[in-house]
């Protein structure tokens, strides 16, 4: 059994997806990112940036210990290594995977949440901070629409490369994007939101979370962190 530490964000979906497309048994630990309850220390020891999703395999292959994971392009690689799917064994293919799965790690999703803090959550409407993340994520939107110009998926065939982006594609309307502008990436992203795993994962989003409004108390947890945030912990 999987103990998945679990929120209803992109990077939490991530993960949901992956179990469900594998169908791998797991058991959903709800953490309220807006209530705080990722400070709980029994998390913190699990995921020490304070941040979902997070994850235990009681059931690691080869036996022995418990393994404890947090960052989710680490729990992706770790379950796809697990079973066997969605990651190819020639060294080719899998860094072809792995690159396209770092490029969303480290541009895709923070470029976006970016764009929604400034665009959403930001208390003042900040003209340059807008046009910045905006402009930015229209830009990685172009390299990944350029991408799927020759191929149906990422990196080959049907992957966490996919997995990983795509739920940072979801909320494009309030990044400002416009996916007819993109239709390399339109066809995608219509073709993995009918897939029944996917669609399986945002039903059971939809029974975790069922009051997805911020609130100004949940905006204090989720923005006014610092670095006293882990020192005081």
């Amino acid at each position: 059994m999987i103990d998945l530490y679990y929120w209803t964000t992109p990077n939490g979906h991530k993960v949901t997806i992956f179990l469900e497309e594998a169908q791998l048994p797991y058991h959903i630990n709800p953490i309220n990112i807006g209530a705080g309850e990722q400070f709980d220390p029994a998390f913190l020891k699990i995921a020490p940036n304070n941040r979902i999703p997070a994850m235990v395999d009681h059931d690691p292959t080869g036996g022995g210990a418990p393994v404890a994971l947090f960052e989710s392009g680490a729990i992706l690689l770790y379950l796809a290594e697990k079973t066997g799917r969605f990651l190819p064994t020639d060294v080719h293919g899998r860094f072809e995977v792995v690159q396209w799965l770092m490029w969303q790690m480290g541009g895709l999703g923070p470029m976006a949440g970016q764009n929604h803090h400034f665009v959403i959550y930001a208390p003042e409407q900040i003209p340059y901070a807008i046009n910045r993340y905006v402009n930015e994520t229209a830009r990685l939107y172009a390299v990944l629409d350029k991408r799927l110009r020759d191929r149906d998926f990422v990196a080959g065939d049907y992957s966490i490369a996919d997995m990983a982006s795509y739920p940072w594609v979801v909320p494009h309307e309030r990044q400002r994007q416009n996916l007819d502008d993109f239709p390399n990436l339109k066809r995608w992203f219509y073709a993995i939101q009918a897939r029944p795993a996917v669609m399986r994962a945002y039903a059971r989003a939809k029974d975790v979370n069922t009051n997805t409004v911020v609130s100004e108390d949940a905006k204090e947890v989720l923005f006014g962190q610092n670095a006293s945030t882990i020192q005081d912990r």
